[in-house]
């Protein structure tokens, strides 16, 4: 079996497009191997699996942590979602760009963003529910987020009035994020 790759508008965010054998039965594929993703200079070390199940118009993000730094293998396991990635990492050429996709149960394909990048999506489909594998595990102290309209940014995101928690709601713009000096943390 062998992935695929598909490079994207910011170099360091990856879609994973696993095989997938499939027939009247159902389907089978591998949604990690690492010789698969050694083979693609993609990480090979998670220490956490998250599972989350929003509703429509939910939008949760732009999330990230800076101690450990966490990078995110994302994939939709139910519904369809518009998965996001923008660049944080104060001295990269890309810094502010943004890079989305739709990601469905049914196309199957993942997302890649390492360390250093904000990551969100929202729901497209009536429910969906989104898993997550991390190279980091979770440090409630050093975790943040940029808000999710922020207009430097300008994400077009497929949802006009989004649902949101009030931590989301409240969020930082990326101008303040790098006014901080945990922003030094992420080298490009």
């Amino acid at each position: 079996m062998d992935i695929r790759i598909e490079k994207t508008s910011i170099s360091d965010v990856i879609i994973v497009i696993p095989e997938v054998f499939g027939d009247e039965r159902g389907f089978f594929m591998e949604v990690f191997r690492k010789d698969q993703f050694e083979k693609h200079n993609l990480p090979t070390e998670f220490v956490q699996d998250n599972h989350s199940r929003s509703v429509k118009n939910v939008l949760r993000g732009l999330h990230f942590q800076w101690k450990p730094g966490m990078g995110k293998l994302m994939r939709v396991t139910y519904g369809s979602a518009f998965l996001v990635a923008v660049d944080i990492r104060k001295h990269s050429p890309t810094l502010g760009k943004w890079f989305g996709v739709e990601v469905s149960a049914e196309n199957k394909k993942q997302v890649w963003a390492p360390a250093g990048f904000a990551r969100g999506f929202c729901v497209l489909s009536h429910y969906a529910e989104i898993q997550y594998k991390c190279t980091g595990v979770y440090n409630s102290e050093c975790e943040s987020g940029i808000r999710w309209n922020d207009p430097d940014i300008a994400i077009d995101w497929p949802v006009r009035d989004p649902i949101l928690s009030d931590k989301d709601k409240n969020a930082q713009d990326l101008s303040a994020w790098l006014r901080t000096s945990e922003s030094d943390v992420f080298k490009y």
